[in-house]
């Protein structure tokens, strides 16, 4: 595990793994947990990736804690987001995630990696979104 995490970091990591195990995969078979907190609110969300046989009806577990958060607190910046899978090197959230990720903008937020032993890594949203695809109000 990343040494120096403050304690919520860890406790949202032991939540989105927990979440992840209620991953619906029967066709990937890749269970995957997150974890987003959002600046100024308590609460911390979860979800977990949910498939489908219309793969495009699949969501991330990302996306499904996001959603989760803005059903329950409304759009508000995001403070950190975590996400768990079964690899040895962590995997980051895909472009649609980044994409969604990106609404909630800040590029210094902190992105945590983990697997089942713990976060592994950690990087800030600017460093895996560098252009992101927003503000194109006209």
């Amino acid at each position: 595990m990343l040494e120096n995490l403050r304690q919520d970091v860890v406790d949202a990591y032991e939540n989105a793994l927990a979440a992840r195990e209620n991953s619906y995969s029967p066709y990937s078979h890749f269970k995957v947990g997150a974890a987003v907190k959002f600046k100024g609110v308590d609460q911390v969300f979860y979800g977990c990736n949910v498939e489908n046989a219309s793969y495009g009806a699949t969501i991330c577990a990302e996306r499904n804690a996001i959603w989760s958060g803005v059903a329950a607190v409304g759009k508000q910046d995001m403070e950190y987001l975590i996400v768990v899978a079964d690899q040895d090197d962590p995997v980051p959230p895909c472009a649609l995630c980044l994409q969604v990720i990106s609404e909630f903008y800040d590029p210094k937020m902190p992105i945590y990696l983990g697997n089942l032993e713990g976060i592994r890594k950690m990087y800030l949203l600017e460093e895996i979104l560098p252009v992101p695809f927003n503000n194109f109000v006209a």
